[in-house]
Protein backbone atom coordinates (compact mmCIF):
# COMPACT_ATOMS: atom_id res chain seq x y z
CA UNK A 1 0.00 0.00 0.00
CA UNK A 2 2.83 2.42 0.82
CA UNK A 3 4.42 1.92 -2.61
CA UNK A 4 1.17 2.78 -4.41
CA UNK A 5 0.83 5.95 -2.34
CA UNK A 6 4.46 6.94 -3.05
CA UNK A 7 3.95 6.49 -6.78
CA UNK A 8 0.65 8.36 -6.75
CA UNK A 9 2.16 11.31 -4.88
CA UNK A 10 5.55 11.25 -6.59
CA UNK A 11 6.91 14.73 -7.25
CA UNK A 12 9.73 15.59 -9.58
CA UNK A 13 13.08 15.80 -7.81
CA UNK A 14 15.84 16.22 -10.39
CA UNK A 15 17.97 18.70 -8.46
CA UNK A 16 16.46 21.83 -10.02
CA UNK A 17 14.05 23.91 -7.96
CA UNK A 18 10.49 24.34 -9.15
CA UNK A 19 11.07 28.07 -9.58
CA UNK A 20 14.06 27.46 -11.86
CA UNK A 21 12.30 24.66 -13.73
CA UNK A 22 9.42 27.09 -14.40
CA UNK A 23 11.79 29.81 -15.64
CA UNK A 24 13.55 27.31 -17.92
CA UNK A 25 10.24 25.90 -19.18
CA UNK A 26 9.04 29.45 -19.94
CA UNK A 27 12.20 30.16 -21.91
CA UNK A 28 11.95 26.86 -23.74
CA UNK A 29 8.30 27.64 -24.54
CA UNK A 30 9.42 30.87 -26.23
CA UNK A 31 12.07 28.89 -28.11
CA UNK A 32 9.46 26.34 -29.15
CA UNK A 33 7.18 29.13 -30.40
CA UNK A 34 9.99 30.74 -32.42
CA UNK A 35 11.04 27.35 -33.73
CA UNK A 36 7.51 26.47 -34.81
CA UNK A 37 7.02 29.83 -36.49
CA UNK A 38 10.35 29.39 -38.28
CA UNK A 39 9.33 25.87 -39.32
CA UNK A 40 6.06 27.15 -40.81
CA UNK A 41 7.79 30.02 -42.59
CA UNK A 42 10.41 27.72 -44.09
CA UNK A 43 7.84 25.15 -45.20
CA UNK A 44 5.64 27.88 -46.70
CA UNK A 45 8.60 29.28 -48.64
CA UNK A 46 9.51 25.76 -49.81
CA UNK A 47 6.03 25.40 -51.31
CA UNK A 48 5.90 28.87 -52.85
CA UNK A 49 9.41 29.75 -54.00
CA UNK A 50 9.87 30.47 -57.71
CA UNK A 51 12.41 32.03 -60.03
CA UNK A 52 15.95 31.23 -61.17
CA UNK A 53 16.98 29.88 -57.74
CA UNK A 54 13.92 27.62 -57.48
CA UNK A 55 15.64 24.23 -57.37
CA UNK A 56 18.40 25.34 -55.00
CA UNK A 57 16.00 27.05 -52.58
CA UNK A 58 13.27 24.42 -52.82
CA UNK A 59 15.73 21.71 -51.77
CA UNK A 60 17.51 23.89 -49.19
CA UNK A 61 14.23 24.90 -47.55
CA UNK A 62 13.12 21.24 -47.43
CA UNK A 63 16.33 20.27 -45.63
CA UNK A 64 15.85 23.15 -43.20
CA UNK A 65 12.19 22.55 -42.38
CA UNK A 66 12.82 18.81 -41.94
CA UNK A 67 15.57 19.52 -39.39
CA UNK A 68 13.38 22.12 -37.71
CA UNK A 69 10.47 19.66 -37.42
CA UNK A 70 12.63 17.19 -35.50
CA UNK A 71 13.87 19.96 -33.20
CA UNK A 72 10.32 20.87 -32.18
CA UNK A 73 9.92 17.50 -30.51
CA UNK A 74 13.21 17.81 -28.65
CA UNK A 75 12.30 21.22 -27.25
CA UNK A 76 8.76 20.19 -26.26
CA UNK A 77 9.97 16.98 -24.64
CA UNK A 78 12.53 18.90 -22.58
CA UNK A 79 9.72 21.14 -21.30
CA UNK A 80 7.78 18.01 -20.35
CA UNK A 81 10.84 16.48 -18.66
CA UNK A 82 10.91 19.59 -16.46
CA UNK A 83 7.29 18.74 -15.55
CA UNK A 84 5.52 21.59 -17.31
CA UNK A 85 3.07 21.50 -20.22
CA UNK A 86 4.48 22.40 -23.63
CA UNK A 87 2.57 25.01 -25.61
CA UNK A 88 0.94 23.50 -28.66
CA UNK A 89 -1.60 25.85 -30.18
CA UNK A 90 -1.28 28.56 -32.80
CA UNK A 91 -2.66 31.05 -30.27
CA UNK A 92 0.05 30.16 -27.75
CA UNK A 93 2.79 30.24 -30.38
CA UNK A 94 1.65 33.63 -31.69
CA UNK A 95 1.70 35.05 -28.17
CA UNK A 96 5.12 33.59 -27.30
CA UNK A 97 7.03 33.99 -30.57
CA UNK A 98 9.37 36.87 -31.32
CA UNK A 99 9.05 36.09 -35.04
CA UNK A 100 6.08 37.53 -36.93
CA UNK A 101 4.37 35.63 -39.72
CA UNK A 102 4.94 36.83 -43.28
CA UNK A 103 1.85 37.70 -45.32
CA UNK A 104 1.65 36.81 -48.99
CA UNK A 105 4.38 35.29 -51.13
CA UNK A 106 7.61 37.30 -51.15
CA UNK A 107 10.20 37.15 -53.92
CA UNK A 108 12.87 34.45 -53.48
CA UNK A 109 15.56 36.85 -52.24
CA UNK A 110 13.12 38.35 -49.75
CA UNK A 111 12.30 34.83 -48.54
CA UNK A 112 16.00 34.36 -47.84
CA UNK A 113 16.15 37.66 -45.94
CA UNK A 114 13.11 36.75 -43.86
CA UNK A 115 14.61 33.36 -43.05
CA UNK A 116 17.97 34.86 -42.05
CA UNK A 117 16.15 37.20 -39.66
CA UNK A 118 14.02 34.36 -38.27
CA UNK A 119 17.02 32.05 -37.80
CA UNK A 120 18.86 34.82 -35.96
CA UNK A 121 15.80 35.65 -33.83
CA UNK A 122 15.50 32.00 -32.83
CA UNK A 123 19.20 31.94 -31.92
CA UNK A 124 18.73 35.04 -29.74
CA UNK A 125 15.78 33.41 -27.98
CA UNK A 126 17.88 30.32 -27.23
CA UNK A 127 20.87 32.39 -26.09
CA UNK A 128 18.76 34.45 -23.64
CA UNK A 129 17.98 31.28 -21.68
CA UNK A 130 21.59 30.35 -20.88
CA UNK A 131 22.01 32.43 -17.67
CA UNK A 132 19.13 30.71 -15.85
CA UNK A 133 20.11 27.29 -17.24
CA UNK A 134 23.69 27.74 -16.04
CA UNK A 135 22.53 29.02 -12.63
CA UNK A 136 20.24 25.98 -12.27
CA UNK A 137 23.02 23.59 -13.32
CA UNK A 138 20.72 22.19 -16.05
CA UNK A 139 23.12 20.46 -18.44
CA UNK A 140 20.50 18.74 -20.62
CA UNK A 141 18.86 22.07 -21.46
CA UNK A 142 22.27 23.71 -21.96
CA UNK A 143 23.17 20.92 -24.38
CA UNK A 144 19.89 21.35 -26.27
CA UNK A 145 20.41 25.11 -26.49
CA UNK A 146 23.97 24.67 -27.75
CA UNK A 147 22.79 22.28 -30.46
CA UNK A 148 20.01 24.66 -31.52
CA UNK A 149 22.35 27.66 -31.59
CA UNK A 150 24.78 25.76 -33.79
CA UNK A 151 22.02 24.92 -36.28
CA UNK A 152 20.45 28.40 -36.36
CA UNK A 153 23.74 30.29 -36.66
CA UNK A 154 25.05 27.96 -39.38
CA UNK A 155 21.77 28.09 -41.31
CA UNK A 156 21.66 31.90 -41.10
CA UNK A 157 25.23 32.04 -42.45
CA UNK A 158 24.38 29.71 -45.35
CA UNK A 159 21.28 31.71 -46.22
CA UNK A 160 23.15 35.03 -45.97
CA UNK A 161 25.79 33.70 -48.36
CA UNK A 162 23.10 33.42 -51.05
CA UNK A 163 22.51 37.18 -50.83
CA UNK A 164 26.12 38.14 -51.59
CA UNK A 165 27.17 39.14 -55.10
Amino acid sequence: MANKKAVKNAKIDIGISEVNRQKIANGLSALLADSYTLYLMTHNFHWNVKGPMFNTLHLMFMTQYTEQWAALDQIAERIRALDFPAPGTCKQFTRLASIKEIEGVPKATDMIRYLVAAQEATARTARKLFPIVEKANDQPTADLLTQRLDVHEKTAWMLRSLLED
